[in-house]
């Protein structure tokens, strides 16, 4: 093959696109932390799949214009961090190809070069070991080729090979990737990428998971049933869309689907179960999906989980049908302040305290550039300021932040605890750099600490981490491990509360009893006598307990 055309590459597009959503739950395990919301497979499928819709819809022959359909898809659908890096890796490979009708072997290399130049400026601490190396070492090898190869598919079978390659070498520059005896999550997911293209210009099959698609349109078939019975969100009873696979274990409790839906039901309503003899896929719409996940972890283990806001997403939808014009004039807000969180306390909580909009999201379920812009543009305000809560979110807030139409920047908070600084730290008469300097500041002043369990054996930084122990997280790095909840979060207070501390906020999550929080609290002040604690009812999923120590 001598040259390439739009319609071929959109082929391609499409091919890379569902081999990705294959194998997005195994990319989501490779996840460093053992926690219960390694998302990287999630966010790229789901970046990659706006990326293909848009390609589907625009594909034309001539290449140039192609390629940028794919580029806007993945901009506006871009989720979290790998998510941003693999749509800046297009939005180079398109800015460069944008006026040619077609590619040749070297304009191709000389553009996947340019992807990585885009991706390397758009990330303001390039990390070696990472998606970026990836797709740094795979663009060298086309470009060595690309004065002597006339070929394309022999072109890109070398890009293939090195990308693979690049991908088994990132545990030596990364040593946490080898500590934990994994590869890097996002070079995984961009080979999965580049597989597919390379399938699609040798005219080859990839292999196909059935019970993912089967489930998917279970599950699209069970929300259009459902859509259509709430005419308000009142209605919703059971409001939290939950989804998950438990990957079966013999050590754990055996496996009878009867038995397993008959539990399940007692939680919610539009139950659905898929199983073979390796893993068992489960939606439900729930009230307590913490409560669904501890059940299915009796079972094995947890992995490729998401959880959304089943009111928050009909509230939008709603919003969207009656409020199609843009805000007026009149409407219009001088300031407004968007964050991100999950769970319905802690939402109330920032709202409390000045958030103008609070997006459903975070742990399980990032959202999208394009979800942060809408979000912004139906408040209607002058100027704005985005607090992603999460360092998985930065990137593509900042992204949404370069979109907008409006001033706008983003604090980088990285966790509930820095955006409750941040949002306290906000003054109405300051300018937008002002403001961001001042709310950036603040959040230096706090210190974060959170509970949940792990997902699988491992060991980092010495400490041994059981599957289904609770974790104490510290400042993003984990401090303790141990089966019991009381005594992994007591240690976390003992490192995080000291005799500088003078205000302590408790958010306990959905499966913690008020009374448990208010026994922490005493503990927090048996720490320190001078402490004041403040307890609030979170009702976050997945981490019992969240601590803001300042």
């Amino acid at each position: 093959m001598k040259s390439l055309n739009g319609v071929k590459f959109a082929e391609m597009v499409q091919m890379g696109s569902h081999h990705l959503y294959q194998n997005a739950d195994y990319v989501d395990a490779l996840n460093v932390f053992p926690v219960p919301d390694g998302d990287t497979g999630t966010n790229m499928n789901l970046s990659m799949t706006s990326g293909a819709k848009e390609t589907e819809s625009h594909a034309q022959e001539h290449i140039g214009k192609t390629a940028s359909a794919l580029s806007k898809g993945l901009l506006m659908g871009a989720r979290g961090n790998s998510g941003v890096i693999l749509s800046q890796l297009f939005r180079g490979f398109g800015k460069f190809i944008v006026d040619e009708p077609e590619l040749s072997a070297k304009k191709l290399a000389e553009a996947l070069q340019h992807g990585v130049e885009t991706a390397y400026k758009a990330v303001m601490k390039p990390v070696e070991g990472t998606i970026l190396t990836v797709a740094k070492d795979a663009a060298a090898k086309g470009m060595t080729l690309a004065d002597s190869e006339e070929d394309i598919i022999v072109l890109f079978e070398a890009v293939v090979t090195e990308a693979k390659a690049s991908l088994e070498r990132t545990p030596d520059l990364l040593p946490v990737l080898k500590e934990v005896g994994v590869v890097d999550s996002g070079g995984q997911g961009l080979v999965y990428v580049y597989e597919g293209f390379l399938a699609s210009l040798k005219g080859e099959a990839l292999p196909e998971k059935h019970i993912d698609n089967s489930m998917d349109d279970l599950v699209s078939a069970e929300h259009h049933k459902n859509i259509a019975g709430f005419m308000n969100t009142e209605d919703i009873e059971f409001g939290y869309c939950t989804e998950f696979m438990v990957k079966f274990e013999d050590d754990k409790r055996s496996f009878n689907e009867a038995a397993f839906r008959t539990d399940l039901s007692a939680y919610g309503d539009s139950l659905l179960v898929i199983s073979d003899d390796e893993i068992a896929k489960i939606h439900i719409h729930s009230e307590e999906p913490g409560k669904v996940l501890t059940y299915g972890q009796e079972y094995g283990s947890l992995i490729s989980m998401k959880i959304e806001n089943m009111r928050q997403q009909h509230t939008d939808i709603v919003g969207e049908g009656h409020k199609k014009a843009a805000p007026s004039e009149e409407a219009k807000h001088p300031y407004a302040i968007v964050t991100i969180a999950m769970g319905e306390g802690v939402a109330e909580l920032l709202r409390s305290i000045g958030a103008s909009y609070v997006i459903e999201g975070g742990q399980t379920m990032n959202p999208s550039t394009e979800d942060i812009v809408n979000a912004v543009r139906s408040i209607g305000a002058e100027r704005v300021l985005i607090l992603p809560n999460n360092k998985n979110i930065i990137m593509a807030a900042e992204q949404a932040a370069e979109l907008l139409d409006i001033e706008a920047a983003v604090v980088p908070t990285k966790d509930v605890p820095q955006g409750m600084s941040a949002l306290l730290a906000f003054n109405p008469e300051a300018g937008v750099a002002d403001n961001r300097q001042a709310m950036g500041d603040a959040i230096q002043h706090v210190k974060s600490g959170s509970v949940t369990f792990a997902v699988r054996d491992t060991s980092i930084d010495g400490i041994s981490i059981k599957k289904d122990d609770f974790m104490g997280i510290s400042e993003g790095k984990i401090v303790v491990s141990d089966e019991s909840l009381e005594k992994v979060t007591e240690e976390l207070c003992k490192k995080l509360v000291d005799e500088d501390a003078e205000i302590v906020t408790i958010l306990f999550g959905e499966d913690v009893e008020e009374a448990d929080a208010e026994k922490l609290g005493a503990f927090i002040e048996s720490l320190n006598g001078d402490v004041e604690v403040e307890i609030h009812n979170g009702k976050q999923p997945l981490y019992p307990y969240i601590l803001a120590v300042e």
